[in-house]
């Protein structure tokens, strides 16, 4: 004899050995022998064979129509043997039975279990709509088998496109778009950056880098709405100084200017002037919404995104040829040892007299020329330099000096001096014609050396406005956002918070971001703060807008920290992707190179160009100390995965660094490889999608 029963939502059939009051033993085709409870038990025969039944009953049971079958059976419960003879005769064989059993199980739309080996039919509506879901499903199949097939063939379907982002990086798992893309990479045995770079999805490297860092951080667009733009108030007094500020070509927000008074006296008087856009924006207002909601600008080259709009930042901005309104901080110094004197913190409208150009005036500014030993080249290089320029040398020449005496004493506390040995790098885009550049754009690459008269100059003055205005607000009780490192240790790493604490690599006491209002969210919130301690003196702990031990304070740092961090992850992305686009240009295919990470980890190690913001890594150089000068041949560009490796093909000469040399070369990194949502791996339908980044 043998015995049908269910196991596991699956129907079985063997030999019975014995049989017990609940229980059956039984001997299965393959010889492996299960214990059937009497509860799963269906249906006992003698013949045919178990596989031959099970065979059998499978070739039949499509042959019954389930809309008829649901048409005509009972309204009550009713059993599968019952079933097959009503539906195929009243002398049904054992196969026939079977194949109803199995054709029923198989169609819980039409009918639903009602105990074992029974069914009873569904409700008329029920099976409507889970017909309807079917057909849904099963057209929704046939829309991705096609989009699939066109992806395989070289083409995008529109829902892709419009989706690709999405379906790349924060995927639903169970839309047939990201489906689609699944199964025609499965198909295609490509990767799917490959197979839509392939099919035109991705119609350029720049424009997927864009795309992609528009898609995280500007979903909405980077577009700013209509908003009104306060007129800077006119009753602010108006100092009685002639201030300067010194920025590149490309600025427009000109947060910072200097001012000199008192040169030739026993006390020198410099003022350190930063824009206010803080009297015309309120916490929580529309404009503050708007720096909120992007924290920062974001800087690449060719483009930037401003954190506020363009018209409040003309308004503000310390444009030359007119008075605006400013925080200023006067430092009077001792003309003999530039020892600080005393402090003095006001609002008021400053006029700028000159907008100064570093890139176009560094090559007349330097030390030399400030002390007034420039050579004869120099001395014909500043005949060209408009006359307000050679007006401001004193100025330049005793800030040039304070810089210098401040550095030196910052550097006391330091323990070590600064390191400025390699250049600060320039990316200059030709023939661009939008705002945004298409990424074909002609790159020239120049460098700049750190550490310049003018850097040093404006470097040093932020500083000591920065680390003033941070212990001058912990003195009134004032909460601040602060940058702190206690330690120049390897590792530690500079954090931001509400508390006072030292900055190491700084060399100062403490370090509140507070000259950038225009382009950092962190220095807006300062300098509402110290705005309220000008204002409000000892009480201005009542009077700011955040209080101390405010939550909200962690939350804007969490969010700054976050966003910032992946603003300047995109900017060094897009700083890369112009150093490889030169070397395609300029068909370099080798460079020197100094080594600066030994292998790690089964990795290569990473070696620095000498003469281009680059870092790779190379194979050949597992046996050089850090520090090695090699020439490198480099391989293919990669603009999508912005990767590039190469290969040493000579050793240029001994280590020229140890390892405390450069220690910015500690934390070299490459640009993080593409985390792409899409795998190839099954989703369950019923299955929750969750995003993954």
């Amino acid at each position: 004899m043998y015995l049908l029963f269910e196991e596991a939502g699956k129907f079985q059939a063997g030999r019975i050995l014995s049989e017990a009051d609940a229980s059956t033993q039984v001997e299965l085709e393959s010889g492996k022998r299960v214990k059937v409870k009497k509860a799963n038990a269906l249906l006992s025969f003698d013949k045919p064979a178990p596989a031959a039944l099970l065979e059998s009953a499978r070739a039949i049971a499509p042959q019954i129509e389930l809309d008829l079958a649901w048409e005509f059976a009972p309204e009550g419960e009713f059993g599968f043997a019952e079933f097959a003879r009503d539906y195929f005769s009243a002398d049904a064989d054992i196969a026939h039975q079977v194949a109803a059993l199995l054709r029923l199980h198989e169609a819980p739309h039409y009918f639903r279990r009602a105990g074992k080996g029974r069914f009873k039919k569904a409700p008329e509506d029920a099976l409507k709509q889970a017909l309807a879901a079917i057909e849904k499903k099963q057209q929704i199949q046939q829309q991705i088998d096609a989009w699939a097939q066109q992806l395989a063939q070289g083409s995008t379907p529109e829902p892709i496109e419009r989706q690709l982002y999405k379906i790349l990086f924060k995927p639903d798992k169970n839309a047939p778009e990201y489906k689609a893309v699944v199964e025609a990479a499965r198909s295609t045995q490509l990767a799917p950056l490959a197979l839509l770079q392939q099919a035109g999805a991705i119609r350029s490297p720049y424009e997927f880098h864009w795309q992609r860092f528009l898609f995280d951080q500007f979903p909405k667009g980077y577009a700013f709405g209509e908003v009104q733009t306060p007129a800077p108030t006119a009753d602010l007094p108006l100092a009685q100084v002639q201030a300067f500020s010194i920025d590149d070509s490309h600025t427009t927000e000109i947060d910072d200017a200097l001012s000199v008074q008192g040169l030739g006296s026993d006390e020198i008087t410099i003022g350190i002037h930063i824009a206010a856009p803080g009297l015309a924006i309120r916490p929580g207002d529309a404009l503050d919404q708007l720096a909120r909601a992007r924290l920062s600008t974001v800087y690449m080259p060719g483009a930037k995104l401003t954190m506020l709009p363009d018209a409040l930042v003309q308004t503000y901005t310390l444009d030359a040829g007119r008075p605006n309104p400013a925080l200023s901080l006067y430092v009077t110094y001792s003309a003999a040892d530039l020892t600080p004197l005393r402090h003095e913190t006001r609002i008021e409208r400053v006029n700028t007299t000159h907008n100064l150009r570093h890139d176009k005036i560094d090559h007349i500014v330097t030390p030399e020329w400030l002390q007034g030993a420039e050579t004869q080249a120099q001395e014909q290089a500043a005949a060209d330099v408009p006359p307000e320029l050679a007006a401001l040398r004193p100025q330049l020449a005793f800030l040039y000096r304070l810089a210098q005496t401040l550095k030196q004493r910052r550097e006391e506390i330091r323990g070590k001096p600064e390191n400025f040995s390699r250049p600060d790098y320039t990316f200059r885009l030709l023939e661009q014609a939008g705002d945004i550049p298409t990424g074909e754009e002609t790159v020239q690459i120049t460098t700049r050396r750190r550490g310049a008269p003018l850097d040093l100059i404006v470097a040093e003055a932020m500083i000591v406005a920065n680390s003033h205005w941070g212990g001058w607000l912990a003195e009134f009780g004032v909460p601040a956002i602060y940058r702190s490192q206690y330690s120049l240790a390897p590792g530690i790493k500079v954090r931001m918070g509400t508390k006072p604490l030292p900055h190491a690599g700084m060399g100062v006491p403490c370090y509140a971001w507070s000259t950038s209002p225009l382009r950092r969210y962190v220095d807006l919130l300062n300098q509402w703060q110290i705005i309220a301690a000008v204002q409000n003196g000892q009480t201005a702990a009542l009077a700011a807008p955040f209080k101390p031990k405010d939550a909200e304070l962690f939350s804007i740092i969490s969010a700054f920290e976050a966003t910032y961090t992946a603003y300047n992850r995109y900017q060094g992305d897009m700083e890369r992707y112009w150093t490889l686009k030169y070397l395609e240009q300029n068909a370099i295919t080798e460079l020197d190179a100094t080594l600066i990470k030994d292998a790690q980890s089964g990795e290569a190690p990473l070696v620095r160009a000498d003469t281009l913001p680059l870092v790779l890594r190379v194979l050949g150089a597992q046996d050089l100390a850090r520090g090695a000068r090699v020439r490198v041949r480099l391989g293919d560009v990669d603009l999508l995965a912005l990767d590039i490796a190469g290969t040493v093909i000579a050793r240029l000469d001994s280590a020229t660094q140890d390892a405390s040399a450069s220690e910015d070369d500690e934390d070299a990194t490459l640009s993080e490889s593409l985390t792409i949502a899409v795998d190839l791996t099954p989703e369950d339908d019923s299955a929750t999608a969750t995003p993954t980044a």
